[in-house]
């Protein structure tokens, strides 16, 4: 169990921040960091990463595709990290196989994010009976619940309000104005954005000739480890079993996830996506934007769905599917091209009619006329 933090202990104690130490910028170290292959000066000193179009002399800039090669040769970038398709043009390059992965990496040594010292500001509400690990932080005006357990590490920004016997796993962050309801989970090293609401009530009523009666919503709901969850989204707690979301996974901003909804590992949500009750997804599916799935839907391991479309029936793994209901996307594409001739085929027929109309008057007549 953790040391208890509260504000009648924490005194006066305020949350300094410290600015990471400055990452060495030189070409050779960005290399060593992404893993890339160095084709130039190890010493060549690096000021910022930028876009093609914005980089100059001293930048780092990225193509991370053969479609990217005009525009590459045309950049005033000073060094260019690429995928060994483009290791011919002529400027100092960091060359990996996976660029966008060293990318990432390369992006984490230049981020000079400031880290809250661990402790409670004066202004938080931390109750007696929570557990609070000595090195996490506890920003201005947050909210800790009876019962809750705060792990090594964790950081809980301003205006975080924490329900009762809630868990916060070891380096979690949870941005201002994110809500926890009572007996939500949040596994390790995971983010949760801005104004997300986790484990509120599931829409779920009982339909009467006098009103909608609610139904209590007793479950919870739980977050695995490395998630990410993007600002403004939701996602409601269980009627009476867990809302689960699995490691690694990543949700957008605005999205809806509805009660009992079992989320597996490593799946990709867009942004405005909804999930209704009971809604299964397997591991690495992916959700388009605007996408959504309906209540008791299974979607099997692997599948993928195309933006704004809704699923509506359970697909198999490693489906592929698009369209309002969705379908294979081959035929859903087929589908779509053919509405835009119909106003051709529209014409053509009128023209056929006609034609076959006089053929009736005129034995004599062309129908191909």
């Amino acid at each position: 169990m953790h040391a208890c933090l509260s504000v009648a202990t924490m005194g006066d104690l305020a949350i300094p921040t410290s600015s990471e130490t400055q990452p060495d910028l030189t070409l050779g170290a960005l290399a060593e960091h992404a893993g890339a292959e160095l084709r130039g000066e190890a010493d060549f000193a690096i000021q910022s990463v930028r876009s093609l179009e914005q980089a100059g002399e001293r930048d780092l800039s990225f193509a991370l595709s053969d479609a990217y090669r005009s525009r590459a040769v045309a950049s005033g970038a000073g060094a260019l990290l690429v995928p060994p398709s483009l290791g011919d043009l002529e400027c100092p390059l960091l060359v990996a196989r996976e660029p966008k992965l060293a990318l990432a990496r390369i992006l984490a040594q230049l981020e000079r994010k400031p880290r809250p010292a661990p402790g409670a500001h004066p202004t938080a509400v931390v109750d007696a009976e929570c557990e609070v690990d000595p090195t996490a932080s506890i920003g201005p005006f947050a909210v800790v619940g009876a019962g809750a357990d705060v792990a090594a590490g964790a950081v809980v920004h301003a205006h975080v309000v924490i329900g009762r016997d809630c868990v916060i796993g070891e380096g979690a962050e949870l941005h201002p104005h994110v809500v926890l309801y009572d007996g939500t989970r949040i596994g390790a090293r995971t983010i949760v954005h801005a104004g997300t609401v986790l484990g509120g009530d599931g829409f779920g009523y009982a339909h009467t000739a006098q009103g909608h009666v609610k139904l209590p919503h007793l479950g919870r709901t739980v977050v695995g480890d490395d998630v990410e969850i993007g600002a403004l989204s939701a996602v409601d707690r269980g009627l009476t079993e867990t809302t689960a979301v699995g490691s690694g996974t990543k949700i957008d901003n605005l999205v809806q996830v509805g009660h009992n909804v079992t989320i597996g590992r490593g799946c990709i949500i867009c942004g405005q996506a909804g999930l209704a009750g009971t809604a299964t997804l397997e591991d690495f599916v992916v959700m388009g934007g605007q996408s959504g799935a309906g209540d008791h839907v299974r979607l099997g391991k692997g599948a993928q769905v195309a933006a704004r479309s809704a699923v509506l029936q359970s697909i198999d793994d490693g489906a592929v599917v698009g369209g309002v209901p969705a379908i294979a996307l081959g035929t859903w594409r087929r589908q779509v091209a053919a509405l835009g001739r119909l106003r051709d085929w529209a014409r053509r027929l009128r023209k056929v009619e006609k034609a076959l109309e006089s053929r009736q008057h005129d034995p004599e007549a062309d129908p191909e006329r």
